[in-house]
């Protein structure tokens, strides 16, 4: 394990002493990855970052050598003792078997928020819109990147979607306090609550519930579809977007395109014991080794770093030098344009351009000017106070069960497996429906509806019984003897009177 100290030199026993380095992680990564992370510590360490790195091997290497996660257990070692982060972009081997690894890292280390700053820098770098400057904050562990995924029949594959109130409570939280610390005067929540009504409708209300204790930051709430197409076109209306997993990530590389590249976008991984900081780009071996690849997401995603670890007046330097080297002209392959106002640099000239101008500001864009929060780690990002508030039990109330059944025999119709289920149901329990993808198709079925060979068949009490957990099992057996395959059960619900389950239909 190779460990470096970016820092100056100790200062004489006269002058007081100089403030300890800070220890941080390092993984080079995959494919462009390491010369991009070595222009970056290039920079780090010409602009007397105060670090102490220690670098990992994670990614493409360790997939290969047979860990399947990609990760091993000296590198867990040393994200344990610094728990910070700067990681470029990894490989991934293609076929299955093979977990994601910023997923693990993500979920492993409790890192809940990820936050995509994109801001435009027209006209210097290209850019759809002049003066765009959004914040995405996206949840981070949870939805359908929860990975849990399955083969159930021969033509039907699914992905569970999981939403949890101490996950929406606590990005929600995160949100409101990242806006009211960075001065930002307006959240937007993005969703599809219309049709997932309990999961993103989770979302929305916990989000809501949150407002109530910021009045002084304006709330709005719209469907995910037309959010994408409002950013992607009126960018300008927006200042935080706050969004569970899959959205968050989609909408916050529109953004950063309209900003003028995905490549210049950083982000972090923040969780309250540890955080991790990455460009938002992939590993493009295709030019890996070339000199084409720009450094500035992962600079972006260092200098997030740096104000989260208290050393903001070395992010402002960093920034404020790399703003005047876009203004300059220079320019990687990516952002490079033909023209007399643009000179065309490889990765570490890239880096040695922004290091030249280590000390000077911006001209024409606007400077850079974070702050740190007193101590030595940004307090409002890293607090205990995010943690969700422990829920109160609600009565809970089993009415039924969804018994999915896989069933593909010749000529099969709904009304033939109602017949089939009804028959072998107890007298306690009776059919209420059967959808097909989610589409009822019996009692009230049409003739029109596409069917596969995946059937949900929703199983209740009969009129005066109440329903005991045992009767499922039972259920489940009785269509098993009649040869039919259930491959999948889930129990209905009510919470404090409400159903906690879809009606129908998928309203």
């Amino acid at each position: 394990m190779n460990t470096a100290t970016i820092a100056a030199t100790a200062a004489p026993a006269s002058l007081p002493a100089a403030p300890a380095a800070v220890p941080i992680t390092v993984a080079r990564g995959d494919g462009i990855g390491p010369e991009i992370m070595d222009a970056v510590l290039r920079i780090l360490s010409a602009a007397s970052a105060r670090l102490a790195p220690e670098e990992i091997e994670i990614g493409e290497k360790v997939y290969r050598a047979g860990r399947t996660s990609g990760i091993g257990a000296e590198a867990w070692d040393s994200l344990r003792r610094t728990r910070v982060l700067l990681k470029a972009p990894i490989t991934t081997p293609v076929g299955s078997g093979y977990k994601s690894l910023n997923v693990t890292l993500r979920k492993t280390l409790g890192l809940y928020a990820n936050v995509r700053p994109c801001v435009s820098h027209a006209p210097f770098v290209p850019s759809l819109f002049t003066g765009l400057d959004v914040v995405v904050v996206r949840e981070n562990e949870e939805d359908t990147y929860a990975g849990i995924e399955h083969r159930q029949t021969n033509e039907v594959y699914q992905c569970l979607k999981l939403i949890t109130r101490p996950g929406c409570e606590r990005i929600a939280r995160y949100a409101f306090a990242y806006a009211r610390r960075h001065g930002r005067r307006k959240i937007t929540c993005m969703v599809k609550d219309n049709i997932m009504k309990l999961t993103d409708g989770l979302f929305r209300k916990v989000f809501l519930e949150t407002a109530a204790a910021y009045p002084e930051i304006q709330t709005e709430v719209m469907i995910v579809d037309i959010g994408a197409a409002l950013l992607a076109t009126e960018p300008h209306r927006f200042d935080v977007v706050l969004a569970p997993n899959l959205y968050g990530d989609i909408l916050s590389d529109i953004v950063a395109q309209c900003a003028g590249s995905i490549g210049l976008a950083g982000s972090a991984n923040i969780g309250d014991a540890g955080a991790m900081f990455e460009a938002v780009h992939g590993s493009a071996p295709d030019i890996a080794g070339r000199g084409l690849a720009n450094p500035s997401g992962l600079l972006e995603a260092a200098g997030l770093m740096l104000v989260h670890v208290g050393q903001a007046d070395v992010a402002n330097r960093i920034r404020n030098a790399w703003l005047r080297t876009l203004e300059d002209g220079v320019a990687t392959a990516d952002i490079f344009r033909d023209s007399s106002r643009q000179r065309r640099a490889t990765t570490a000239q890239f880096a040695d351009a922004v290091i030249a101008r280590l000390g000077q500001e911006p001209r024409h864009l606007p400077k850079a000017m974070a702050q740190s929060a007193a101590g030595t780690v940004d307090k409002p990002v890293v607090a205990a106070a995010l943690t969700p508030t422990p829920a109160s039990r609600p009565e809970k109330i089993l009415e039924g069960s969804d018994l999915f059944v896989h069933w593909d025999e010749p000529g099969r119709s709904a009304g033939q497996l109602a017949q089939r289920v009804r028959a072998a149901l107890p007298a306690s329990l009776q059919l209420k429906m059967i959808t097909n993808r989610g589409v009822m198709v019996w009692p009230e079925g049409h003739p029109e509806t596409f069917c596969t060979d995946h059937w949900r068949c929703r199983v209740m009490a009969a009129a005066g019984h109440v329903i005991t957990a045992h009767e499922i099992p039972v259920a489940m057996t009785a269509l098993t003897q009649t040869g039919l395959d259930v491959i999948k059960t889930e129990n209905l619900y009510r919470f404090n009177g409400q159903p906690g389950y879809s009606l129908g239909q998928g309203e």
